[in-house]
């Protein structure tokens, strides 16, 4: 019987990586029959804190097709987790069958279904040790229908050196595939997955869309996940995932697809929708998906979904960079307001490699342009500085340290305010009159998450925020009062 069934949470996930790499891949044609091993031998399932874990590497997979199927079984566990190298199950062809090479103790898998956050796949998984004799440890399993990433799926623990996973279709009768499999020692995988969906921890992510840095759909440009999907608990065990502390990860490698040909740098970051799912409403424009400032005319805050902004995170930058160009290291943006095609403000979180805190400043783009004819940009310090070679801030912020940050517009007044339990508040103003964000035309939408601001560190860094609390108020939006 399966025990439970989580999704993937834990950045160490990646270190365990290159056992993907293939000892030998089989494709086509039935398994086949080995000399016989000793039966199976269930053990005692070790406590989580007792289980050290282990990935396991596949080095054949097998199906009832030929090898020449565009979604043969080697696809499955060759490495790539983009949809187009997987394994499809048919009417004809819905088991897939995986050697270990050795026999090993066994006590989860994690699957990165088809179509994962789309479907459910009902399945069944059987173990032997010989490929004669099977062994059922989940009857009856379903995946969740939540997750782009990968799912875990654990049972009483068995040795075992081959695994069979039998398809049994999906919740809306769409062929349903298997990206990616891996075989895990542990059922809890030592703590790298949790059973806790975001839409459970108290944000309501119905006001928001997701943009992650791949690109499932083959359009060239970052997937964005829509409200409805976010609330609806979507999950990607590499880049937005629940936190064993109640939070939402999210986590931005340096390189990756990107939203737009316009940006240099890669995100996972959640853009504001007061549509709350409704596809009539368009993204852009003066509608009731974006807000206004209250100095727009009469007409404008009439149109748009709200007036003037509040913006509440509750939040702790968890990782950063340390290689790069000197100017990218340890730099990200944690929230802004965005207009058409300029930024009000990006709120900075800056911590340089010496350092054991990090600097929060922001910058406020006007829409008034210099003799060059580039916007004039102006920054405000508000806990140490975002010079380059900057020394450690005595009263900026650690790494895992949680704190609140707030960002309002009233009128034409920018308020930012930093707090911290047992620290008075950090406020900064700034007078946006001659902005010109009050002009016809003009909307605003908050994005908050991890805009990642390094796109020349080494390939294995990362950035990562962990985000507790989520709140948007405006004036006339009825979600927010």
């Amino acid at each position: 019987m399966c025990a439970a069934t989580y999704f993937a949470r834990g950045v160490r996930w990646f270190c365990f990586c290159a056992v993907g790499v293939l000892l030998g891949c089989g494709g086509g044609g039935g398994s086949t029959v080995l000399p016989t091993s000793p039966p199976l031998v269930a053990e005692e399932e070790p406590k989580q804190s007792d289980c050290d874990n282990e990935l396991y590497a596949f080095v054949s997979a097998s199906d009832d097709e030929s090898s020449t199927s565009v979604y043969d079984a080697s696809k499955a566990i060759d490495g790539d987790f983009s949809s187009v190298s997987r394994w499809q199950s048919s009417a004809t062809n819905n088991e897939i069958t995986l050697d270990m090479g050795r026999e090993v103790q066994i006590s989860a898998l994690t699957v990165k279904w088809f179509r994962g956050s789309e479907l459910r796949v009902y399945f069944d998984v059987e173990v032997s040790g010989n490929a004669q004799e099977w062994t059922p440890v989940i009857t009856g399993g379903e995946s969740s229908g939540k997750h782009s990433g990968f799912e875990l799926h654990s049972f009483d623990t068995v040795n075992a050196r081959y695994i069979k996973v039998r398809l049994n279709g999906s919740s809306t009768m769409a062929e349903s595939g298997i990206v990616e499999i891996r075989a895990h020692r542990c059922a809890e995988a030592t703590g790298e997955f949790a059973d806790i969906f975001p839409n459970e921890i108290g944000i309501d992510l119905l006001d928001w869309y997701l943009s992650i840095p791949t690109d499932e759909d083959g359009n060239g440009r970052s997937d964005t996940i829509s409200e409805s999907e976010l609330a609806n608990g979507y999950t990607h065990s590499e880049f937005f995932y629940a936190s064993e502390d109640n939070g939402i990860v999210m986590r931005s490698p340096s390189y990756g697809y990107k939203t737009s040909t316009n940006t240099n740098y890669v995100r996972v970051e959640l853009r504001e929708m007061l549509r709350r799912g409704d596809p009539d409403i368009r993204t852009q424009g003066v509608n009731k998906n974006n807000w206004v400032f209250g100095s727009a005319s009469a007409q404008q805050q009439q149109d748009a979904g709200g007036v003037d902004g509040d913006l509440h995170v509750k939040m702790a930058v968890n990782k950063v960079t340390t290689t790069g160009e000197n100017y990218q290291i340890g730099r990200l943006v944690i929230g802004q307001i965005h207009a058409n095609d300029d930024e009000p403000i990006r709120l900075y979180y800056r911590k340089l490699p010496d350092n054991e805190r990090g600097a929060i400043y922001f910058a406020h783009e006007s829409r008034q342009t210099d003799t060059n004819g580039d916007n004039i940009e102006t920054y405000v310090e508000m806990l140490g500085t975002r010079s380059n070679s900057a020394a450690d801030p005595t009263d900026g912020i650690a790494l895992n340290e949680v704190f609140t940050y707030r960002i309002s517009v009233e009128m034409n007044l920018l308020t930012v305010t930093l707090s911290r339990e047992g620290k008075a508040d950090v406020v900064a103003n700034y007078d946006m009159s001659n902005s010109l964000y009050d002009a016809d035309g003009q909307y605003m939408y908050f994005k908050v998450g991890v805009y990642h601001l390094n796109n020349s560190s080494l390939p294995s860094e990362y950035a990562q925020a962990t985000f507790y609390e989520i709140r948007n108020a405006h004036k006339g939006y009825a979600a927010s009062e």
